[in-house]
């Protein structure tokens, strides 16, 4: 790993939903259609929308397990 890349792993692992109707879940638990509409409509804006495209990626290539260790 680069210097720093495990310290956003850790961030990402434990970043939660700040609204709506998974406000409080961990991004990484987030449903994967739920990712897909967001995909479709448009990701937040700024550190969310960054934080929700990687767990997209993530989720999109099988990969959860990857995030889940550093939770």
């Amino acid at each position: 790993m680069f210097p720093g890349q495990q310290e956003e792993f850790i961030k990402l692992a434990k970043a939660k939903m700040p609204f709506g109707k998974f406000k409080g879940r961990l991004l990484i638990d987030l449903p994967e259609y739920y990712l897909v509409w967001y995909r479709n409509k448009g990701f937040p804006k700024g550190k969310l929308g960054e934080q929700m495209a990687t767990i997209y990626e993530i989720q999109l290539n099988g990969l959860e397990d990857l995030i889940r260790k550093f939770s």
